[in-house]
């Protein structure tokens, strides 16, 4: 996150297995299978919620 959108991002200990990426308390990324989410789609859906420079894409 820093590098692609100048964001600090905190890793918080959730249950096992869960995966779940937020902006202020809203969730924006889940794992929603038995595959996690690729990097560029936590970058995009992230994006889009603060509006950075990966909004587009």
């Amino acid at each position: 996150m820093k590098k692609e959108l100048n964001l600090d991002a905190e890793l918080k200990v959730g249950p096992s297995g869960s995966f779940i990426v937020d902006v202020d308390g809203t969730p924006v990324v889940k794992k929603e299978s038995v595959a996690f989410p690729t990097e560029q789609e936590i970058v995009a859906a992230v994006s889009k919620v603060v509006g950075g420079p990966q909004a587009g894409s």
